[in-house]
Formats: C-alpha cells, sequence, structure tokens
C-alpha cells in the first residue's frame, strides 16, 4: 500500500516548448508562463528549446542509411520521459511552422511510436486577433493521426505584442484565469489518465487499408 502511495505521491512531468526559433518570441514567453504555472499547481516541467529538435527535411534515403538525426532522438527521448506534452506554436500563413511538422515527421518514424496516447495542449500566440488558432487546427491533425490524446481546449492568446506585463504574465485578469484554468484542466485529466488507466488501443494509420507491408503501420 506504501509503494502504490508513493507512486500517486509523484508529480506529473510536462514536456513544454515553443515551436519558435525566434529570440524574444511571443509563443515562447506564452510557454514560460506555462511552466510557471504548472510548477506552482505541483507539477514538473521539462523546458526544451526548438533549437534542440531542429532537423534536416525528412529524407527517407536519409533516414534508411544514417538512421534518425539527433533532433529527432531528442524530441523522441523527450516525449518518451514526460507524461504529457504542450506546445506553444506559431502561425505561419495560416498553418504551423515546417520545422515543427518536420520534427513531428521525423519521430513518427520510431517504434514504438512516441506520440501514440500521449497527451497534448496546444496553445499560440499571435499579434493576429486570431491568435494563431488556425495553426493550431493544423497541427492537431497529424498529432491526432498519430493517436496523441488533444486536449479539446486549445489557448490562442490575441493580439499578443499588447498582451503581456513587464514581467511576463497576461495582463488581463479575465485571460489569465481562463489560462489557467485551461492548464488545470489539462493537468488534471493527465493525472487521471496516468493513474486510473482506461483500456489501451493499438495505434493504426488507417483501419479500412488492407495489410501489406509496405504500408503496415500497426502497433
Amino acid at each position: 500500500m506504501e509503494q502504490q502511495q508513493n507512486k500517486y505521491d509523484e508529480p506529473m512531468r510536462f514536456l513544454v516548448f515553443s515551436a519558435s526559433l525566434r529570440d524574444d518570441s511571443l509563443n515562447t514567453r506564452l510557454a514560460r508562463l506555462a511552466q510557471q504555472v504548472i510548477e506552482e499547481k505541483g507539477g514538473k516541467v521539462d523546458f526544451a528549446d526548438m533549437s534542440e529538435f531542429d532537423v534536416p527535411s525528412y529524407n527517407q534515403d536519409e533516414e534508411s542509411n544514417s538512421g534518425h538525426p539527433t533532433g529527432a532522438e531528442e524530441l523522441c527521448r523527450r516525449l518518451l520521459a514526460n507524461d504529457a506534452f504542450i506546445i506553444s506554436s506559431p502561425e505561419y500563413n495560416g498553418s504551423m511552422p515546417g520545422l515543427l511538422k518536420n520534427a513531428i515527421d521525423w519521430v513518427s518514424r520510431f517504434r514504438p511510436q512516441p506520440f501514440n496516447e500521449r497527451h497534448a495542449l496546444l496553445m499560440s500566440a499571435s499579434p493576429s486577433m486570431g491568435g494563431g488558432n488556425k495553426g493550431l487546427w493544423a497541427l492537431r491533425m497529424p498529432l491526432e493521426h498519430l493517436g496523441a490524446r488533444v486536449f479539446p481546449d486549445m489557448f490562442s492568446l490575441a493580439t499578443a505584442h499588447k498582451a503581456f506585463t513587464e514581467d511576463g504574465t497576461i495582463a488581463d485578469a479575465t485571460l489569465t484565469k481562463r489560462f489557467e484554468d485551461n492548464l488545470v484542466a489539462f493537468m488534471n485529466l493527465v493525472e487521471a489518465a496516468k493513474h486510473y488507466p482506461c483500456m489501451k488501443k493499438a495505434w493504426v494509420e488507417f483501419l479500412g487499408e488492407y495489410p501489406d507491408p509496405a504500408v503496415e503501420r500497426v502497433e
């Protein structure tokens, strides 16, 4: 009983990173704020820089000849080492940044496939009125396709260039509460999923496709 109790006392571990390489990125500010809230609520944060996951353009010949690049290996390792992950992503031309999609494509080639059944929360910050929300909808698709449990409530901070105080918090009290409540709800879900697991399902890329070694992606 004591051993089981210790298991439940362990803090939830979250990989948090911004999908921007830019210095003083609005999304890095939002990711740092998420780190602060999670740690205040008792979680443990593994904060990463997107440069740690930078990879060359995906090429299956390169994979066959040289294996996985260092950035992909690092993202895979960090995903598996944490209970869930949070991405704060900018919006580029109504979609996600290409470097993020490329990293996802490389990491999807590992077995076991590390996104499968991993809980994810998506956030964005943008000077636009939409807050980068369209980019998050694009980001959901590959992650959900790979079996990630993407939290339904995404957070998009609109007019983000005006939204932060000098100390890095969100100036508007109502938005601050929404942000914190969303993170707490996500943390509670991750904790429940870890301690009270339901039946697991295999990841199948396309349920109706006829089995063939060339396309077989079943786990």
